[in-house]
């Protein structure tokens, strides 16, 4: 009998809420700010509140937390929709921070009508020599003692345009000596006269996160409202408000976040990435983004099986990249379809082979996958592409692929014997000329004879033309997310392009949305963004085995 998967910690406080009936079922919500392209961090926070509700049979929302329109746009938006659905999950409704901005700004003037928030004409400066520090309390600033009504008509001037951006802000009145700085009156909506990606010109104040998130919770019933663990301290200022507007009592739930070696997770890095050019894009392959992971060939599989793996923790921890490359691996391992592709060709010629004669040599598409995953037929004929490393001058000890005199199995063909070579001026071998054994073909051998060494092969009248692309970490460095000059650690090797490859014919029917092992070279895909029927070009996902030193 299998042992039981243990519960995380959240999902046995959702169990008790449940079995207490504290609620009849759970809602939860994934609250991105369309500010930028999720990434693999995101992917975890995704697979947990759209899996407990799942689990659960409760719901879960998609939520855009679009409340500063300096930053925010709609191919954000597009792009975290086009994620979450390519993750496999669906949500329940859409939503967003603005369809909110009437009720929020109700919202604050209840909360100036109970005295309990002001209008702050304070620089951002002096608010921050009043703030105090976490051993001394703040002070309170000449405005914090306003009547209500004047309150109420600066914030009504403040949302008409009277004033210009930073003039003024609308602060909570909450405790100034709280060792909790978030608790010292913190600001609740500040001036910004900027176009809203979706309300336009309507609105010139906008509300902070603090002040929106907990409401936007609790306006829509959600039960268990999961945050990484930064949002620790923000807590009590979320169920101070929830308190004071005596609204639906939602709860915030802390996780530890992903961290990732050799990678960084900081948006602002990211944007920073593709602003200067380091990258080429978002969707870079060389990118944690869920749209990059995409385009480089990881399957939803795999990347719900890492955050599977990383589980739900509350202390900060680091993972190993290796771990979502191994989840990449064992997934392609059993759907990838083999083919064989020469990334590095020099050509062999089978001296004894008839000219102008073509056979069909058979091989499985997946020998990992159920009946083989099927039979393909490979063209073989007098003139094959090889890869230089599998030619060797003067052989090194234990070598068991082809040399002067030494034979080795083509795949799913002959075995071959090597007679001489040809060089070129540069002292480069071009040519390789083998003589094969008829009887040795694969499948009905009856030549008697053994050989050490198998390479694969690619016919060169039917060869199709490729680029290549071999994708490594972007960084060199394991923490490149804690130094300032994170963008001089990036991996020089990160990119190889091989504009010249050869594949075998089957790849000229190469689909997006296949994976495929080039046999001994790895898994790939087709480039989903640059790829064309004239240009096709293929992203290498990851290595057969674990390079990385």
């Amino acid at each position: 009998m299998s042992e039981e998967k243990s519960l995380n910690f959240l999902e046995e406080i959702v169990e008790e809420d449940l079995k207490n009936g504290k609620y009849k079922s759970i809602h939860t919500r994934f609250p991105p700010e369309p500010n930028g392209y999720l990434h693999i961090g995101h992917a975890k926070s995704i697979c947990l509140n759209f899996g407990l509700a799942k689990t659960y049979g409760g719901k879960t929302n998609l939520r855009f937390d679009d409340t500063n329109p300096v930053t925010e746009d709609t191919e954000y938006v597009d792009s975290i929709q086009e994620d979450v659905k390519w993750l496999g999950f669906e949500w329940n409704n859409v939503f967003y921070a603005s369809d909110y901005f009437d009720q929020l700004y109700a919202f604050a003037v209840e909360l100036i009508k109970k005295g309990l928030a002001y209008v702050d004409d304070s620089s951002a400066e002096e608010i921050a020599a009043c703030k105090g520090t976490p051993t001394e309390p703040g002070k309170p600033t000449i405005y914090r003692d306003r009547s209500v009504d004047e309150n109420l008509q600066l914030f009504e001037d403040m949302k008409v345009g009277k004033y210009k951006d930073g003039e003024k802000i609308l602060r909570a009145k909450v405790d100034l000596a709280s060792p909790n700085m978030h608790m010292r009156d913190p600001i609740m909506y500040r001036i910004k006269h900027a176009h809203h990606h979706r309300t336009g010109d309507a609105w010139c104040i906008y509300p902070m996160y603090d002040f929106a998130h907990g409401q936007s919770d609790s306006i829509e019933g959600i039960t268990h409202s999961i945050c990484t663990l930064e949002f620790e301290v923000h807590r009590p200022l979320y169920e101070w408000y929830i308190e004071q507007l005596n609204i639906f009592p939602s709860h915030q739930y802390e996780f530890a976040r992903l961290n990732l070696n050799y990678t960084v997770m900081s948006k602002r890095k990211l944007l920073r990435l593709v602003n200067e050019g380091f990258v080429d894009g978002w969707d870079d392959p060389r990118m944690p983004t869920i749209s990059a992971l995409r385009r480089r060939g990881y399957t939803p599989a795999s990347v719900r099986n890492f955050c599977d793996r990383i589980g739900v923790q509350r202390r900060e921890n680091v993972i190993e990249f290796g771990l979502l490359e191994f989840c990449i691996r064992e997934d392609l391992n059993k759907s990838a379809i083999r083919r064989m592709a020469v990334l590095d060709p020099i050509k062999l010629v089978i001296t004894n082979y008839p000219e102008g004669q073509t056979e069909e040599m058979e091989s499985e598409n997946n020998p990992e996958a159920e009946n083989g995953g099927g039979i393909r037929k490979i063209p073989f004929t007098k003139e094959l592409w090889i890869e230089k490393e599998d030619f060797m001058e003067l052989p090194a000890k234990k070598w068991f692929r082809l040399a002067p005199g030494a034979t080795v199995r083509l795949k799913s063909a002959y075995i071959v014997k090597c007679e001489s070579f040809d060089k070129d001026a540069d002292g480069n071998v071009t040519t390789v000329y083998c003589t094969y054994i008829p009887e040795s073909r694969s499948g009905s051998d009856t030549s008697g004879i053994n050989v050490k060494g198998t390479i694969h092969w690619v016919s060169a009248p039917h060869a199709i033309q490729a680029e290549v692309r071999l994708y490594d970490r972007l960084f060199s460095h394991e923490n490149p997310g804690a130094e300032d000059n994170f963008t001089e650690l990036i991996n020089p090797n990160s990119l190889q392009v091989i504009p010249g490859a050869y594949l075998e014919p089957a790849l000229n029917d190469a689909n997006p949305d296949e994976r495929y092992q080039f046999i001994r070279k790895g898994y790939f895909c087709l480039d989903n963004k640059l790829s064309t029927p004239v240009k096709p070009i293929f992203n290498r996902t990851v290595t057969l085995k674990d390079s990385w030193k």
